[in-house]
């Protein structure tokens, strides 16, 4: 072999051509089979894993955190460790296990305890409204169900009918009996939909209302029941699709023959309120006392002269809130842990008799998809027409998504629904074509006011410091929505806020075998799942809609069934 100077042998030009040609072919080689099998493990691992559906008690299969496809899990591809810890305010719970607390708080509602209540003045109802307990004086245990506690009903049948077992109190039945609310009928209870001022009917009262007012026509769309009993006028008004915010204090069972609310009192301040939360071309309606008291002053045990009083005073305050509006606040929409004032609040402004203070609404449904007012004038400050509609397509897409992971959310299996940060009220409305509803809560503190946004859509909402307990019975939701609420508090930096409490408070308020989905980074989800499993909860962390390399999760929960022991002793 000829060598050159330095006594290297000297490479032939076509026996390096080919080495070079082989090379070049092995590398492309590596770099296909590398693409084909990177491919593989992403198409496996974003095709939603199939779940388990299993009966454990009553009512359809719920969520197991089984795996039972071929396909391999986002877990068992995705290290769900956090490695870049940022400190979430939150007790040491690696390890804890929540005991239930003892059988007589299976129905305790923390910021309405009536042993608390008593310690409060009566004077203007102080002694109503809510008395959150102290960080202290919270409970670090479960809520239990009552004993034998079932699925309730699914709709429209729990319109009608609801377990005893879950509401163990046959004196309602009793002390509701000539009202005609609720009866005992072997092991259930049925709602015949009477009230104190319709004995024969919430139905044939709503016709009452509808003769003069039209409520069919998708110009009403939502209401408010102060005082709502067992919610029959509500309940009726969903076939006329009119959806009611329904309250009234928590009960005490008293008899309720004089007026709650004492509207004509107080320089009007109560009457004042309903004006502020009522819109323009609205309506009040009050079929309590004293109203009709020539036909009933025998019956609530007044005289028939300060029943008249009473009326004639409301009337004429009902008069003067058409006088010129004098309240000098500039943010009409604030509400929580805001004190009432005996002013009224303004209304926006118009360039004519003719235009609709606050803005024109669109009649049901189309209401639920038209820009809302507010957004239009521009009143919440970053929400834009332009972000509205991005904000519906992107939750529709989401939904889509979550009827894959829980198939039950489209077979009637849910029916009452939180979303615990609602936003603009996207996820309430692709969830329309489902026979459910939803409560929309917008977190105190948001960067965005959009509670009117939700009612200008047609939805319902309260506001809420997730900090505190929620003014609700345990057990009153079927599906929780939890889209980054812990990261959202833990932004705010507020100390009063503990991930340990706020997962038991949702806990309390969801029934047995529901669900839960939370959308959050992974970091706050590890953090959940090992809380939640203290809680006797079963849950699975899934891939984004979107596909496994975005670092938001979805965390997908099932509360198992379990209830009270008499026996047990705390």
């Amino acid at each position: 072999m000829a060598q050159e100077q330095g006594g290297f042998p000297k490479i032939r030009q076509p026996e390096f051509q080919r080495m070079r040609v082989t090379l070049t072919i092995g590398v492309i080689g590596l770099c296909v089979a590398s693409y084909i099998l990177g491919a593989w493990q992403g198409i496996s691992t974003t095709m939603p894993p199939s779940i388990m559906y299993t009966k454990t008690q009553c009512g359809d299969g719920i969520l197991r955190a089984s795996n039972t496809s071929s396909g391999r899990s986002s877990r068992a591809h995705l290290d769900f460790q956090a490695h870049h810890q940022v400190g979430l305010n939150e007790s040491s719970f690696a390890a804890e296990k929540f005991p239930p607390c003892q059988l007589k708080y299976s129905e305790y509602t923390p910021c309405q305890d009536p042993r608390r209540a008593r310690k409060f003045p009566k004077i203007m109802m102080q002694y109503r409204e809510r008395h959150c307990p102290r960080k202290e004086e919270r409970f670090r245990c479960l809520i239990p169900a009552p004993l034998n506690y079932k699925n309730p009903f699914k709709w429209p049948q729990s319109r009608d009918y609801a377990w005893y077992d879950n509401i163990p109190h046959r004196e309602l039945s009793i002390e509701k009996a000539v009202q005609n609310w609720i009866q005992v009928e072997g092991n259930r209870f049925r709602f015949p939909g009477g009230g104190t001022m319709f004995p024969h009917g919430a139905d044939a009262y709503i016709d009452d209302i509808d003769a003069l007012i039209s409520l069919t026509d998708g110009s009403i769309r939502t209401a408010l029941d102060t005082g709502c009993g067992v919610a029959s006028w509500g309940a009726y008004l969903i076939k006329r699709n009119i959806i009611a915010m329904s309250f009234a204090p928590r009960d005490s069972h008293e008899a309720q023959v004089q007026c709650l609310i004492p509207w004509n009192k107080l320089d009007g301040i109560y009457l004042i309120e309903v004006d502020r939360v009522l819109r323009p071309g609205g309506y009040w309606i009050l079929s309590g006392p004293p109203i009709h008291w020539k036909r009933h002053f025998k019956g609530w045990e007044r005289t028939e002269e300060d029943l008249k009083q009473e009326q004639d005073g409301i009337e004429d305050l009902a008069k003067r809130l058409c006088w010129k509006k004098i309240c000098q606040s500039n943010d009409v929409d604030s509400a929580w842990y805001k004190k009432m004032e005996t002013c009224i609040s303004p209304l926006p402004d118009v360039n004519s008799e003719d235009e609709v203070a606050g803005g024109v609404l669109e009649k049901w449904p189309k209401r639920a998809f038209a820009v809302p007012p507010r957004i239009t004038r521009g009143s919440v400050s970053g929400l834009t027409a332009e972000k509205f509609q991005e904000d519906n397509k992107l939750w529709a897409e989401r939904v889509d998504y979550y009827k894959k992971l829980i198939p039950p959310l489209a077979k009637g299996r849910y029916r009452n629904v939180m979303d615990m940060n609602a936003g603009m009220g996207g996820f309430a409305a692709a969830l329309m074509k489902y026979p459910l509803w939803a409560m929309n809560v917008v977190p105190s503190g948001s960067v965005h006011d959009s509670l009117g946004v939700i009612y200008e859509r047609g939805f319902i909402g309260t506001y809420q410091d997730w900090c505190e307990a929620f003014s609700t019975y345990p057990r009153t939701y079927d599906l929780i929505h939890a889209d980054k609420i812990f990261s959202f508090i833990r932004a705010g930096i507020d100390f009063r806020c503990d991930i340990t409490y706020i997962l038991l408070e949702m806990d309390r308020i969801l029934r047995p075998e529901g669900t839960v989905i939370f959308r959050d980074s992974v970091e706050v989800l590890i953090k959940i799942q090992a809380i939640t499993e203290g809680m006797r909860w079963k849950s699975q962390i899934m891939d984004h809609e979107s596909g496994p390399f975005n670092p938001e999760k979805i965390l997908v929960a099932v509360k198992t069934y379990w209830t009270g022991d008499p026996t047990q002793k705390q």
